[in-house]
């Protein structure tokens, strides 16, 4: 009301979230109409020469979907308009779970990034440690007495990083429970920040996930890829299907959960991927997945490609793992469901780009531009706009907690032009594990 007792003019209109889902959805069946008529000529010389299926397979799968979600993410991020989380009167008392296998080098540092936080309200922090081979526990036995909020518990023998969670829960003295990576740093404000955020979304929430940043960013060309890919599209994925009810993956290298949640779907799953696993569990139950996109931890990422590829694999196999133990998630009539059909299509667009874009780039050097040719390099300036409109949020929410985007010139050109040369093919060798029922193990992230 102003000060004459009249209703004071919106500046906006409000849209709900369906209908932001409804405009977006439509958006991008456009673009995917307009998509599929200009492709036609390309699908017909394709046609020609591997036929029919393997044609449709390849340019479907290279450009009319990956362009439809493309759409779909863009009209979304241009939608969104994040409330803020309010500073709390009193804030409540949270229970910290951090799993620990071979971290000697990093767990003092995460123990004290925690200490800075002085959060404001009543802390737990359980450290376990998986039966690590270093002296990750002589580090936290003698730095324990410094922390009078921690609790450490020491198991001889290691057992995945499922088992040590759950172990470290039986432990947990408060309704709230945050996961936080052995070797990771907690940027200042980060947990209030995720604790106001899960108290100011729907009731329903049960889980809100934090935003993952890379902490080993200047150690060579792999990290500095990595750190794109973490601010730039990590971060929007979960910014967009946060505003549709439902963040698919409350990883668990930052994550706060409801502890009677938890107990209700049975705690972290034995598997590859645990935290898909168990927020689709969450999800399946009915309940809502948010994100914090200004609750900053930076943590280390693989700096080799080796580790790179086996961390890939392993997110594929996990999501493999969390449709085969929650098929019904896919019958819940709500919007959330929307992208977990979108990601049972991951496995045809990683295959098409594996066996399709890649040899097609090689053929193309020789003149052979069957697969790609101008029809693929008209995708650029749309994946461009995509890329600048993400890099424009994440900066803009960088500001508002005080950080930099770093000048990366080197990475973001390794990302733009070989990152899905290796990381896709790495998520089909992740299918194939799990198809073939390949020995498990289970790594740090």
């Amino acid at each position: 009301m102003n000060e004459d007792g009249q209703k004071a003019p919106r500046s906006w209109i409000y849209l709900p979230v369906s209908g932001k889902f409804l405009i977006a959805l439509i958006g991008a069946i456009a673009w995917m109409g307009f998509s599929i008529w200009a492709a036609e000529l390309w699908l017909a010389d394709l046609k020609y020469h591997v036929g029919a299926a393997l044609a449709i397979f390849l340019v479907y799968g290279i450009a009319i979907i990956p362009g439809f979600m493309n759409a779909f993410m863009a009209i979304s991020l241009l939608l969104d308009k994040r409330p803020p989380h309010p500073s709390l009167s009193a804030y409540p008392a949270i229970s910290m779970l951090v799993a620990a296998y071979n971290e000697e080098a990093s767990i003092e540092e995460t123990l004290i990034s925690i200490d800075r936080q002085n959060y404001p309200g009543p802390l737990q922090v359980i450290v376990i440690n998986d039966g690590s081979t270093d002296g990750t526990s002589l580090v936290v036995q003698r730095v324990q007495n410094r922390y009078p909020w921690l609790t450490f518990v020491d198991l001889k023998k290691n057992g995945g990083k499922a088992r040590a969670l759950n172990i470290g829960f039986k432990e947990v003295l408060h309704n709230l429970v945050v996961t936080v990576d052995a070797d990771s740093f907690l940027y200042r404000g980060a947990l209030a920040s995720i604790v106001e955020r899960y108290l100011a979304d729907p009731p329903n929430t049960r889980a809100v996930a934090g935003k993952i940043l890379v902490r080993n960013s200047r150690q060579n060309w792999i990290t500095r890829c990595q750190e794109w890919d973490y601010f730039h599209g990590i971060a929007a994925i979960k910014r967009v299907q946060s505003l549709f009810q439902g963040t698919l993956v409350a990883q668990g290298a930052f994550s706060v959960y409801d502890r009677a949640a938890l107990v209700e779907v049975g705690g972290w799953p034995e598997c590859v991927g645990e935290d898909i696993v168990l927020t689709w569990a969450l999800l399946k139950a009915g309940y809502r997945v948010g994100h914090c996109e200004d609750a900053c931890l930076f943590t280390n990422v693989p700096s080799t490609l080796k580790q790179l590829v086996k961390q890939r694999q392993r997110w594929a196999r996990g999501m493999t793992e969390a449709f085969i133990k929650h098929p019904g998630i896919l019958l819940k009539p709500r919007l959330s469901t929307f992208f977990i059909y979108w990601n049972l299509l991951f496995p045809w667009l990683d295959l098409a780009f594996t066996i399709g874009f890649i040899p097609g780039l090689a053929m193309a050097l020789f003149g052979y531009y069957w697969i790609v040719g101008p029809m693929t390099l008209a995708l650029i300036p749309a994946a461009f706009a995509l890329s600048l409109l993400m890099f424009l949020i994440e900066r803009r929410t960088f500001k508002k907690t005080g950080l930099v985007v770093r000048k990366n010139v080197q990475g973001f050109f390794f990302y733009v032009l070989l990152y899905s040369l290796l990381l896709q093919p790495a998520s089909v060798l992740g299918y194939l594990d799990e198809l073939f029922r390949r020995p498990k193990s289970w790594g740090t992230k």
